[in-house]
């Protein structure tokens, strides 16, 4: 029999949602409230990579949190309104720095991101955006040289566990992309990336091969979500869908549709901006990050990008104006040759739990309904694989690992790392 599911949300994680749905032989509908594929991996530095790896909070990160947020060009901001939500979200985060949890972490993270250029290229064969995945390095570039060491915790990890990471003089980092300041002085390359020149024209693309294989994508105000003796039914307005399964992946909206049902997430809407510079008057060959203004820089189809900046606020706050003038400044001293004209501005919202990691799978009392969102950074690199768990998951296939990492009941209490187990 035919399973009928329910996708919510047409960013990049339902639409790869709903294809491997549909590779798998279901019938699919998704609904979004905006257009497939435009929400928060629209905007994105467009990295895939199989070694972004590494979850947000390291140990020592505590050290960085007044400069990243006092410094003249702040990394980091927090809207008053959500200082109350902030608090207990960043003591659990902060909790999540120590070594041997940073290392579990890596290890879920490594599942969801290492097919990920695979994964798109196989989407993509076929619908004619094959050229929109390119191979490239991630540049790691710094003004200190003396910073970028392949023994902090970040490159170990990937190192032992297969990344080609190397360092980069200045000599060599003037060769790979003569565009960028004489500032910096030395690099950590990591090889064996790739990079999307549009991410959101991916997501168009990958939508249109849904409709293609027989998906419906509508564009509704999802204004509820009910429990059925069938199923589950998905409230639009004066319009109601039913389906025996649903996948939420709302982002940083699916926390709305769950707080009716009981269900209570530590999920902030952690805003990016960036700035499209349309006739830049450069070329990147990588995706460059200045690790210490915390934005990468990648040449896309329509020019270049600036992307990065975090900013928690309400999830319908209005962007920043002040960021446009910030991220246009750290691009002109990271490019002195750039054309700065006419740049387009962008806000989106990562949706992000404390731990770095999504919410994939099940809640005991709610049979049919499946979780996949809070991706964070790594949307666009975790939505393939993710998609492909997710469907697993609604038709009943087994996984051959442990999700429980990933659980959406995960924050219920607080999970005991493997290195506390051993000692208890």
């Amino acid at each position: 029999m035919t399973k009928d599911v329910t996708v919510l949300g047409a960013g990049i994680i339902g639409i790869c949602t709903a294809l491997s749905l549909l590779e798998r032989g279901a019938r699919v509908r998704l609904i979004d409230r905006g257009e497939p594929g435009q929400e928060a991996s629209f905007g994105n530095a467009g990295i895939i990579s199989p070694w972004s790896i590494i979850p947000q909070s390291l140990p020592g990160v505590w050290r960085q949190i007044p400069q990243l947020m006092l410094s003249h060009n702040p990394a980091l901001t927090i809207r008053p309104k959500t200082l109350f939500k902030m608090i207990p979200w960043g003591l659990e985060f902060l909790k999540r720095g120590r070594p041997e949890i940073v290392e579990e972490a890596a290890d879920t993270m490594e599942f969801l991101c290492a097919p990920s250029i695979d994964l798109y290229r196989r989407h993509l064969e076929g619908t004619g955006g094959e050229q929109l995945v390119r191979d490239s390095f991630y540049v790691h570039a710094f003004r200190d040289a003396g910073k970028a060491n392949l023994d902090a915790i970040d490159y170990r990890i990937r190192r032992e566990k297969g990344a080609d990471v190397v360092l980069a003089d200045q000599n060599e980092l003037r060769r790979l992309e003569p565009a960028l300041s004489k500032d910096f002085k030395g690099a950590v390359l990591i090889r064996g990336q790739a990079r999307a020149v549009s991410p959101g024209r991916i997501g168009q693309i990958l939508a249109a091969k849904v409709k293609n294989l027989g998906g419906e994508i509508l564009m509704r105000d999802i204004t509820s979500l009910h429990k059925t003796e069938d199923g589950w039914s998905v409230d639009c307005g004066e319009e109601q869908f039913s389906a025996s399964s649903v996948v939420l992946s709302l982002g940083a909206w699916s926390p709305a549709l769950l707080e009716p049902l009981g269900i209570r997430m530590p999920l902030m809407a952690e805003r990016g901006y960036h700035v499209e510079f349309p006739e830049p008057g450069i070329t990147l060959t990588h995706s460059i990050m200045d690790v210490d203004r915390k934005v990468v820089a990648s040449s896309m189809e329509n020019g270049m990008r600036l992307a990065g900046l975090a900013e928690f606020a309400p999830v319908d706050a209005a962007p920043d104006a002040r960021k446009k003038p910030q991220l246009e400044s750290i691009a002109q001293a990271m490019f002195p040759d750039l054309n700065a004209s006419k740049p387009n501005f962008w806000m989106g919202r990562r949706p992000s739990f404390p731990d770095s990691l999504p919410a994939l799978g099940c809640w005991p009392d709610f049979d049919g309904l499946v979780a996949n969102f809070g991706h964070s950074h790594y949307g666009l690199m975790m939505a393939p694989k993710s998609g492909e768990v997710a469907a697993d998951i609604v038709l009943g296939v087994s996984q051959n690992r442990d999700l429980g990492a990933l659980s959406p009941v995960r924050f219920s209490r607080r999970p005991r790392s493997a290195h506390e187990v051993r000692k208890s």
